[in-house]
C-alpha cells in the first residue's frame, strides 16, 4: 500500500530532462536503483488514448516515452459502449496508480470537456513497466459514474489514500459540487456497498466551481488535501494554482494555514504561476520511505505550461518542503 520505496538521494527541482510532455501526472518514485514512473492523461493519437506512460532512471530528473496503459485491443469495453458507456470520448484522463497487497490498481477518468457524463474506471496488474514480460491490465469497469440531471458532481480526477487503520478512500471531483470521498473496499478496489460520495472541499461563490485534481496524502498525523483552482489546459493563459488544506481525520474537514474550512473555499497556495511555470496543477504525491511518516520523501508532481516553450504542457516533480506548523510548500521555479 506504498507509492514509492526507500529514500533515494532527493533534490529540490527534478524532472528537468527528456521528454517532459505530459498532463495530470501520477508519480511513482522509486527506491534506490530502482526505476520512476509516471502515468498522465491519455493522447487520442497514441494507444487509443490510454493513459501515458514516462519512466526516469535517474532519480526522477530525465524522463522518456515508455508506452501507453493499452492499445486499441484492450481498450475498456464498457467506456465504448452505447448502453453503458460515456459518450464522445477520445482518451483517458487524470490516472490515479495504488499499490495493494503486491497488486497495482490504475483508476482512470472518462469524460469529455465541460460535462459531468463521466465515469472513474479501474483496471488492475502486477508491474507498472511496459518492458516487464508480465505486463497487463485487467480491466474491471466502473467504479464511480456521475449523470448530467442525476447527479451533482463529476466523476473524473480520482486520487485514493489509505487511512491509518488500512482503509482506502476515494477523493474525486472536478467543479460541479466539488471534491467528492466515498469509501472503498480490498481487494475489489471499489466503493463499499451502499456508500455514497460526500462532499469535503469546494468554493463557495465561485463561478462554476472551479475546483478540481484531489489527491490525499498522510503525513505525521495529518491528512493533506492537495487541490487545483481555476482553469486549466489553456497553455499560457492557464491559471491553474495548487492549493492545500489538512485534517486529523481522512473525512474532514480540510482546513486551511488560516483554519479556513475547505467546504467554504479555504485553500493554502502552495504553487501558482511563476516566470515560465504557468498554471500548476493536476497534482499527486508519492512517498519515498514510510507512508504517514515526516522522516520520509514526499514528491509532488504536476503539469504547468512552460512560458518559454509556447505554452507547453510540462512535467514538473518537487520534494515538498515542510515548515515548522507542517505546511507543504514547493520552491518557487
Amino acid at each position: 500500500m506504498t507509492r514509492g520505496g526507500a529514500p533515494s538521494s532527493g533534490t529540490t527541482d527534478l524532472a528537468s530532462a527528456g521528454d517532459l510532455g505530459i498532463h495530470d501526472p501520477a508519480l511513482v518514485a522509486g527506491g534506490d536503483g530502482e526505476p520512476w514512473f509516471v502515468y498522465g492523461t491519455g493522447d487520442v493519437r497514441q494507444g487509443f488514448g490510454a493513459p501515458r506512460i514516462l519512466r526516469s532512471d535517474d532519480g526522477g530528473v530525465t524522463w522518456a516515452e515508455a508506452g501507453t496503459a493499452w492499445d486499441q485491443a484492450g481498450d475498456p469495453e464498457w467506456v465504448r459502449d452505447e448502453a453503458t458507456g460515456v459518450a464522445g470520448v477520445e482518451n483517458y484522463w487524470a490516472p490515479e496508480l495504488y499499490r495493494h497487497d503486491g497488486t497495482w490498481y490504475l483508476y482512470y477518468s472518462a469524460s469529455t470537456f465541460g460535462s459531468n457524463d463521466s465515469a472513474i474506471g479501474l483496471a488492475t496488474g502486477t508491474t507498472l513497466d511496459p518492458a516487464d514480460p508480465d505486463y497487463g491490465w485487467e480491466d474491471h469497469g466502473v467504479v464511480v459514474r456521475s449523470t448530467p440531471g442525476e447527479t451533482h458532481y463529476n466523476a473524473i480526477d480520482p486520487g485514493v489514500v489509505e487511512d491509518a487503520d488500512g482503509t482506502p478512500w476515494l477523493f474525486f471531483g472536478s467543479f460541479w459540487g466539488g471534491i467528492q470521498l466515498v469509501p472503498l473496499e480490498w481487494p475489489s478496489g471499489k466503493p463499499v456497498d451502499g456508500a455514497e460520495p460526500v462532499a469535503v472541499a469546494s468554493r463557495v461563490g465561485v463561478p462554476d466551481n472551479a475546483i478540481e485534481a484531489p489527491f490525499v496524502v498522510r503525513r505525521d498525523g495529518w491528512y493533506y488535501l492537495f487541490v487545483s483552482w481555476d482553469k486549466c489546459c489553456s497553455g499560457v493563459d492557464s491559471t491553474y494554482r495548487i492549493m492545500v488544506g489538512r485534517s486529523r481525520e481522512v473525512t474532514g474537514p480540510y482546513l486551511d494555514a488560516d483554519g479556513k474550512d475547505m467546504m467554504l473555499g479555504g485553500g493554502t497556495e502552495v504553487a501558482s504561476t511563476s516566470g515560465r511555470m504557468i498554471g500548476p496543477g493536476g497534482q499527486t504525491v508519492s512517498v519515498v520511505g514510510e507512508p504517514g511518516s515526516p522522516s520520509s520523501a514526499y514528491y509532488l508532481a504536476f503539469h504547468f505550461y512552460d512560458g518559454d516553450a509556447g505554452g507547453a504542457p510540462t512535467l514538473a516533480v518537487r520534494e515538498l518542503e515542510w515548515d515548522g506548523e507542517g505546511w507543504p510548500s514547493v520552491a518557487p521555479g
